[in-house]
């Protein structure tokens, strides 16, 4: 049966206009001059908005912003009359390197990423920067120093001992990871390479509000946003390298940005694989090899869609409300909630909170799911609750969950 006349025509409808991201625009950043590879048709009407949504509080991969989901459908059998999807287009092609190029574009505008920085969309996922940030930064023998608040930090310090030699000079391990320290505090090595962190720890819900300075002048600070990134405003240049997991905030899983000062590109060891080499991805625009060609758009739309909320300042300030109603939700329960992380480093990301009857934590994620609230158990490494209110996380979200925890409550005290 032809296209033209399949019962299921219907579902794949060409729809040549994306849906608007939204009609408002920044007014902070400078409009970008990257544009699209193919024009754009007359708009046509919006698809109807599921109402069998869930309000998903998983930690990654996490919820996306409905409208960008939206336009995602509308472009996903056609994209914007090119003939096909993006998932068939060559990552060579003009139509996909219009898409990579704006994606990059939008991301330095939102971050404000100086010209002396390069912006790599790679694969493999944070954990794959354990090794490739030590492999490209430094000699087998060099000195690096690891502050450790929570597992991921702990991991990277671990994977960076089989190709340099790192100490953890601060670890929040044996107070269960609820705190950060004193920089003062800090015994750097004067003559460490780099300073590494994890600037938000997903499990724990530890988050840096300010960063630590590399005590050797020609150090550099390397950090893992993986679960805050575009979050909130950050000034790259304090840092020489970033790396994000996407599946947190900007994307689904599949895509990992890297951030890196473009001096500190080429000096990888020799064992260093091709695919973890720097130099390699940034001498050919992240396209060395396939890229995650449709990770890549995903993420293209979410930088899109952060820039027309109004920027990061914008962002960090809704991030702070629905923060905020949460944890004096949890804070005021008298006891039958707690949040362990000390209140100066609590997440705005990532809440975990335990009940006074554990024995009621059970329940408690079974009638929070017959709400249509998800994925509130705890990581298995730690147990209890978690709560993971990312930028795509609706101001309603966070509501209906304080109802639900005071309702739960009034019940079970």
């Amino acid at each position: 049966m032809s296209m033209a006349t399949s019962p299921h025509t219907a579902l794949f409808q060409t729809r040549t206009t994306p849906f608007p991201l939204s009609s408002r625009r920044p007014t902070s950043f400078k409009a970008t001059s990257i544009k699209c590879a193919t024009q754009l048709q007359a708009q046509s009407p919006p698809l109807a908005q599921s109402q069998d949504r869930l309000f998903n509080f998983a930690a990654g991969p996490a919820t996306l912003p409905e409208n960008v989901l939206l336009r995602a459908q509308s472009e996903l059998y056609n994209w914007r009359g090119s003939g096909m999807s993006v998932m068939e287009m060559s990552h060579r092609g003009k139509e996909f390197l219009s898409i990579i190029q704006k994606a990059e574009s939008d991301l330095r505008t939102l971050l404000q990423i100086l010209p002396e920085y390069s912006v790599l969309f790679l694969q493999g996922g944070a954990t794959t920067q354990f090794a490739a940030v030590p492999l490209n930064l430094c000699a087998p023998n060099d000195a690096v120093d690891y502050v450790v608040t929570g597992s991921w930090g702990d991991k990277a310090a671990k994977e960076a001992q089989k190709f340099c030699k790192p100490k953890v000079i601060w670890s929040g391990k044996s107070e269960k990871y609820t705190k950060i320290p004193s920089f003062d505090d800090l015994e750097q090595n004067p003559d460490s390479g780099y300073l590494h962190i994890c600037a938000n720890e997903t499990i724990h819900g530890v988050e840096f509000k300010d960063y630590p300075v590399p005590k050797n002048k020609s150090g550099i600070l390397v950090a893992d946003m993986s679960s805050n990134f575009c979050s909130k405003p950050v000034d790259v240049s304090k840092f020489g390298v970033i790396y994000a997991g996407a599946q947190k905030n900007v994307g689904p899983s599949g895509v990992t940005v890297v951030i890196i000062r473009k001096d500190l590109i080429g000096n990888a060891q020799a064992v260093t694989p091709v695919m973890l080499d720097y130099k390699i991805h940034d001498e050919n625009n992240s396209l060395y090899n396939t890229p995650p060609c449709y990770g890549i758009y995903m993420c293209g739309l979410v930088f899109e869609d952060l820039l027309a909320q109004g920027g990061l300042d914008e962002v960090e300030r809704k991030n702070k409300k629905k923060a905020e109603i949460l944890y004096s939700a949890i804070d005021g329960s008298k006891g039958f909630y707690r949040c362990p992380v000390e209140k100066s480093v609590r997440s705005l990301m990532n809440v975990p909170f335990t009940l006074e009857k554990s024995e009621l934590e059970g329940e408690f994620i079974k009638e929070a799911a017959k709400e249509k609230m998800v994925q509130l158990k705890g990581h298995r490494s730690v147990g209890g609750m978690r709560a993971s209110i990312y930028n795509a996380m609706p101001l309603a979200g966070v509501e209906k969950l304080v109802a639900f925890m005071k309702d739960f409550q009034a019940r079970h005290a």
